[in-house]
Formats: C-alpha cells, sequence, structure tokens
C-alpha cells in the first residue's frame, strides 16, 4: 500500500499521484505542466500500459491534459470522473489535442522555412489518442460509492471548483489492513457566481489537499464583481477602446457572462448600452453548452431561482459567438467599442494572441485579467508590468490598460483551506499539502502544523509513501530546473518506446491462455521483429 507524488508537489500545474494497492495501481489525475516548471517530475514507477486506473478531480488541463498521452503510451484502464466532468473532457481533451496538433505543424513549418529542421515536429499526442482516452470514461453520479474492484472503492463529493469538479475518498482494504485517502482536488472560493459552495467530507486516514492560494486571503468583504466589471466597461468604451478578457474556457468565461448579462438587465453601460461582446471560443461556446445541461445538480439556488423564473442565465442581446477562424479575425476590424472574452486564460496559446496582438499597444483598450496566471506564463508576464511582449515573432509595446478583478477566483483562498481541513470530525494521520507554489506549500503546511496541530507533510515529487505503517519510504533530494520545460513536443522515439511497454504489459496480461494462441501471438512478434532488427 504505497502513495507515491509525481506532479504538483512544490508546484501548482501538472497534479498526479500514483497509488500501488490491494494488487492494482492507479493514478488521481494526469495533468499537463503550464509555465515554468520548478523541480524535476518523477516518472510514474510502471509503464502506462501497466497501469489499471486514473480518478479524475476535475476537468481543468493541469489535472486531465496528459490523459491522452497516457492512452498514446498503452494505457486501456478506466477513468473514473463525474458525469459533468465527462461531458467537460469530451471536448477539452479533443481541444488539447487539436493545440497540440497545430503548435507541431507550426513548428514544422518553422523549421522547414529556416533550414534547420531535420523532420517533422510529432506532437504529444493526436486527435486519435484523445478520442481514445475518452472513450475509456465511467462517469460517475456525486455521492454514489462506486466499488472499483475488490479491495478499492471511491466517492465523490462536489468542491465548487469547476462544473463537475470532486473531491475523490478512497478506501483501500489489503491483507486485512484499512485505509482511507482523501484527495481534495481544487477546492472552489465560496459565494461564487452559478456554482455551490464547497462540500465537506467526514472522515480519512490520509489527507492530500491543495494549497494554491494557502497563503493570502481573498477579499474580507464580498466583492462587488458586476460593479467593478461595470466601472471597468465604462471607462474602456468612454475611451473608444476595447475590454480584453483572457479567460479560461471552462468556467470563468460563463461565469463572466452571468455578470454582462446583469450589466445588460439592468442597463448599467451609459451611452454605451447596446455594446457587443464576443466569446472567441470554439471550446467555451461548447463548454457553455455542458454548464446549461448540467444546471440542475451543479448550479447554485440564486443561479437555479433566475432559472425558474425563465432566464437565460448565460445568453443576451448583444452576445456574439465566434466560431469559425473568419469570424475571430473580423472581430478585430469592427471599430465599435466591444467586450472580446477568449482563451486561453493564462495567454499561452488560442485566440486569445490575436486579440493582445491588436489591442495591447492601444492605450485606449483595457485587458482585464479574471483568473490565476502561472508563473512563466505570458499572462502573468503581462501583469507584472512588462513593457514589451512578442507574439507572432512581433513585438508588441504594452501601452493597454492592465487590470484585473482581485478575488475573482475559483480557488479557495486560506481561510477556505482551512474551513475545509478542520471539517474533518476527527484529525487525518497525516495531511500531505500539493498544489502551491514551493514557498507557499511550506507555508500552508507549517500553518497547518504549527496552529491547528496537524502532522502535514509537503511532499517533492518522488517521494513515497507507505499507507500502512503510516512512513515516509523514499524522499528523494528534488531537483531544480534552471529553464522552462515546455514538455509539448515529444520525440518520435518514445512513442516507440511506450508501444513497446505496452506489448509487454499485453503479453503479461494473456499469461495463462490456451499455448495455440500464446503461440501465434510469439510467431507475431518475431515476425515483426524480423523486418525491424537492425
Amino acid at each position: 500500500m504505497q502513495l507515491t507524488f509525481i506532479g504538483a508537489d512544490h508546484e501548482v500545474t501538472g497534479s498526479c499521484h500514483f497509488v500501488e494497492a490491494c494488487g492494482k495501481t492507479f493514478v488521481v489525475d494526469y495533468g499537463m505542466e503550464q509555465g515554468n516548471d520548478t523541480f524535476e517530475n518523477a516518472d510514474l514507477p510502471i509503464a502506462p500500459a501497466q497501469l489499471d486506473y486514473v480518478f479524475l478531480t476535475h476537468a481543468h488541463v493541469d489535472h486531465s491534459g496528459m490523459l491522452p498521452l497516457l492512452y498514446a503510451r498503452g494505457f486501456r484502464g478506466q477513468i473514473f470522473m463525474t458525469d459533468a466532468t465527462a461531458d467537460l473532457c469530451n471536448i477539452m481533451l479533443r481541444d488539447c489535442a487539436h493545440i497540440q496538433m497545430q503548435e507541431a505543424e507550426w513548428k514544422s513549418r518553422k523549421g522547414k522555412r529556416s533550414g534547420a529542421n531535420n523532420g517533422a515536429v510529432e506532437p504529444l499526442y493526436t486527435m486519435e489518442d484523445a478520442d481514445g482516452a475518452i472513450r475509456l470514461i465511467v462517469p460517475c453520479h456525486y455521492g454514489d460509492e462506486i466499488s472499483v474492484c475488490e479491495g478499492i472503492k471511491i466517492r465523490f463529493t462536489d468542491v465548487g471548483h469547476l462544473l463537475g469538479s470532486a473531491s475523490i475518498e478512497v478506501w483501500l482494504s489489503e491483507d486485512g489492513v484499512n485505509k482511507k485517502l482523501c484527495f481534495s482536488g481544487d477546492l472552489g472560493n465560496k459565494d461564487q457566481a452559478l456554482l455551490k459552495d464547497p462540500s465537506h467530507t467526514d472522515s480519512a486516514d490520509y489527507v492530500i489537499m491543495e494549497s494554491t492560494y494557502g497563503d493570502r486571503l481573498h477579499a474580507t468583504e464580498k466583492v462587488d464583481y458586476v460593479g467593478e466589471l461595470t466601472k471597468i466597461l465604462q471607462e474602456t468604451f468612454d475611451r473608444g477602446g476595447n475590454v480584453v478578457i483572457p479567460s479560461f474556457a471552462v468556467g470563468r468565461t460563463q461565469e463572466i457572462l452571468y455578470y454582462m448579462r446583469q450589466i445588460k438587465a439592468e442597463h448599467r453601460i451609459e451611452r454605451h448600452a447596446d455594446f457587443p461582446v464576443y466569446v472567441d471560443s470554439p471550446l467555451a461556446v461548447e463548454a457553455t453548452g455542458i454548464f446549461n445541461k448540467n444546471m440542475y445538480t451543479c448550479f447554485d439556488e440564486e443561479a437555479m431561482a433566475l432559472i425558474k423564473k425563465g432566464i437565460n442565465i448565460l445568453g443576451f442581446p448583444g452576445l456574439h459567438l465566434a466560431i469559425t477562424s473568419d469570424e475571430s479575425k473580423a472581430i478585430n476590424f469592427d471599430d465599435v467599442p466591444k467586450v472580446i472574452i477568449s482563451a486561453s486564460g493564462m495567454c499561452e496559446a488560442g485566440r486569445i494572441r490575436h486579440h493582445l496582438k491588436h489591442n495591447l499597444w492601444r492605450p485606449e483598450c483595457t485587458v482585464l485579467f479574471v483568473g490565476y496566471q502561472a508563473v512563466g506564463t505570458l499572462g502573468r508576464m503581462i501583469v507584472d508590468g512588462v513593457d514589451e511582449v512578442k507574439l507572432f515573432g512581433e513585438p508588441i509595446e504594452v501601452r493597454a490598460t492592465i487590470t484585473k478583478l482581485v478575488g475573482m477566483s475559483g480557488h479557495a483562498d486560506k481561510n477556505g483551506l482551512l474551513e475545509w481541513i478542520n471539517a474533518f470530525k476527527e484529525k487525518p494521520d497525516r495531511v500531505f499539502v500539493v498544489h502551491g507554489e514551493e514557498t507557499v506549500a511550506e507555508s500552508f503546511k507549517n500553518c497547518l502544523h504549527d496552529e491547528y496541530g496537524y502532522d502535514s507533510y509537503a511532499p517533492y515529487s518522488g517521494t513515497v509513501f507507505d499507507l500502512a505503517t503510516n512512513q515516509v519510504v523514499s524522499a528523494p533530494t528534488p531537483v531544480r530546473i534552471a529553464k522552462k520545460k515546455t514538455g509539448k513536443i515529444s520525440d518520435v522515439f518514445q512513442r516507440l518506446v511506450a508501444a513497446g511497454q505496452r506489448l509487454m504489459a499485453v503479453i503479461q496480461h494473456n499469461e495463462g491462455g490456451a499455448n495455440k494462441d500464446l503461440a501465434r501471438f510469439a510467431d507475431q512478434i518475431n515476425s515483426l521483429c524480423d523486418k525491424w532488427d537492425r
């Protein structure tokens, strides 16, 4: 019974935890790194083809974005997640694959033009890999106890971070030893538009909890986001500029639309009452449909009260949905002051980069940030006050007003995290602090220990913990990375190695089969080896 920490340890993105118990192996989350990678991450202790299950807390890319790569490297087990998360992953994983393929194609063309390319750049994974991962999804209802296999049981609880987001309770029973783990996932902020407040869990032997905002507090008083947005829109439109909002396509975009509808309905903007709002993200458009589909299980009482009155809380006059690239391009050739909501939320990819190119240099415009910006991302650079950025090979001066909605976050702050952990009826044997920047994770760990009496521990990637004995088996010295590691493009040879690992897993799965079938399988492998043996 062992827990190994793989990703988002003393870091915020790339969440992944590996568990070996009851003769099975599984990971909780398998996310993509975004922004700077501070420390070297340990590899999975086994080949992906030998992994039995994945339990997914929610659909955000830093928790789900590497599932297609897991499939590409041979994983064929089940991926358990909530119903709404399954709906979102159905579009988000395909969108990730599309971005990977586009980027690989762009780098290949760039290499050809420079004469420095030795061959086509391969994407990290393909659309076929995303589709393969999606076929492995097992949707689950909130609150149901699900028997995964003998000795392993799970339950998903709504934590209000994103549509479908959940903490995951995992019961393990092996050789007379019974242990319960609770993975917090990302805990939601209270009093958000649309989503319910986080629900609590009663008990666990071990808690693995996030600490994204473990060293800071949101506004002590409830922020008037509608009022703040109204002020920003009014001032920018009066200057004749656009309000450009880099926004996560799933979650934050829908929240912004909720506020925009209220601003429009209450006629808060003077002299520009008919201002257009463009959602320039096919993913955001699809996600909005999924939000509407799951409203009865995920929306809070305030949102549901409006819906029961027949109000479309995510739609209003003047809302335009840009799907095609031509529709996207046309937005910046219209001189009418407008709101442009576009992805990605950290400005690392997608259509938002085109809108920044057209608006960052204009002093009459405003770029409004409404979400967390990871260290090393373009969004973080702009928020931190950089004077110039490079977009599509062209230097762009930052002359627009740069601002953000303070406190607008899908993550619980320090008080929210403490409220969640203190809701356990008995203190867990140990609390593992993960998913926080280096100093934040340490600070929150110390807070839990010194102020609340928890046995808390902030592991680095590669740390191995024995769940049966409550002991750290291995705690490797962390290796700091000197430069950014994007991890977006893989070597073709790595795919070949992964295929070989999957072959070994398939061979092991066929142990005990009929001699005739095994002999034929061996002949097929040898024939293939004869063809390629050099």
